[in-house]
């Protein structure tokens, strides 16, 4: 699918289209699973699967409910395994409330996690009904909308859409609590040229942000000293409370992300080649499980190098 300004009127045409993407039935039926579980409103898939189509690895999912945000730090985090068909699927699940995901998404909350995300490609890979449907529509509309405000603050006075989105991901990776390697803003729009193509100027043009567009793709946002001073106000907040408010959050995560044993032994596995025992006393307490499961990779890799290093070459 082509996503652009001439096949789409407006922003909510555009989201909702990309929304309605297809993706593997097996992902559909992990979502269906999920949402009958936590009694959802929806289910959005995104990350790398959803770009490869690929079922390998983890894939990801945020589950939206209905009614009032149970916790003050969200999203809850959960690690899932299911037997599909003979296949194991694994997936890392975020929960909340879709309404506190629609206030974020619209840059009502401090967190910059959900609109940075969503503004990038993700599938409705669920959903209760049709108002659910549009609802969660109507929210991702506005992560586009709010990252689109603050690309045209940050970017500069003219340039291309991938300059601004360069300029917006720049600052949003800079400012969470994570390492990224340097160029990772250049890797997110080359592997979804499709998504963005076009999309700048739809966002822009339902925040309410005139601009001109010259040929070549050139825009320029007219954005007064007023309305830019106060976009880059509203993101000096958000900055400086990013990397604390990514500490709070992983803090929480650290005993409260359920399934996080086994989510741990199968990436230390995968990563080392080193299986992991999970005991119920591990599964039950991982933080304080993991001296004894980072002792027992390094003995099983010792134990790999001089299997490796006894035979002939």
């Amino acid at each position: 699918m082509s996503d652009n300004t001439a096949e789409y009127g407006n922003l909510d045409e555009r989201v909702a289209a990309a929304l309605a993407r297809d993706v593997a039935p097996e992902v559909r039926a992990f979502a269906e699973r999920l949402a009958h579980a936590s009694g959802a409103l929806a289910v959005l898939f995104y990350g790398s699967n959803l770009r490869t189509g690929s079922l390998d690895g983890v894939l990801d999912f945020y589950v939206l409910l209905p009614g009032s945000q149970a916790e003050r730090i969200w999203p809850r985090v959960s690690y899932h395994e299911w037997d599909c068909r003979g296949m194991v699927l694994r997936a890392k699940v975020a929960t909340m409330a879709l309404e506190t995901f629609r206030a974020a998404a619209a840059g009502e909350r401090v967190d910059t996690t959900i609109w940075a995300r969503f503004v990038q490609p993700s599938a409705l890979a669920w959903q209760r009904d049709r108002v659910a449907a549009a609802a969660v529509a109507s929210a991702v509309a506005g992560a586009a909308r709010t990252a689109a405000r603050l690309a045209v603050a940050l970017g500069p006075a003219e340039g291309t859409a991938e300059d601004y989105w360069r300029a917006l991901f720049r600052a949003t990776y800079a400012a969470e609590f994570r390492v990224e390697k340097a160029g990772r803003e250049d890797s997110i729009l080359a592997a979804n040229r499709e998504h963005f193509a076009g999309l700048l100027p739809l966002a822009l043009r339902a925040g309410g942000i005139a601009f001109a567009q010259a040929d070549g793709g050139v825009l320029r946002p007219e954005l007064d000293r007023r309305a830019r001073g106060r976009a880059l106000a509203w993101w000096s907040r958000r900055r400086r409370l990013g990397k604390p408010y990514n500490v709070v959050r992983l803090l929480k995560a650290s005993t409260t992300f359920h399934g996080a044993a086994r989510y741990a032994a199968w990436k230390i596995e995968r990563h080392t080649g080193v299986p992991v025992v999970l005991t119920p006393w591990r599964e039950r307490h991982p933080v304080l499980a993991a001296p004894g499961v980072l002792w027992q990779v390094w003995r099983g890799r010792k134990a790999r190098e001089r299997e490796t290093g006894s035979r002939p070459a």
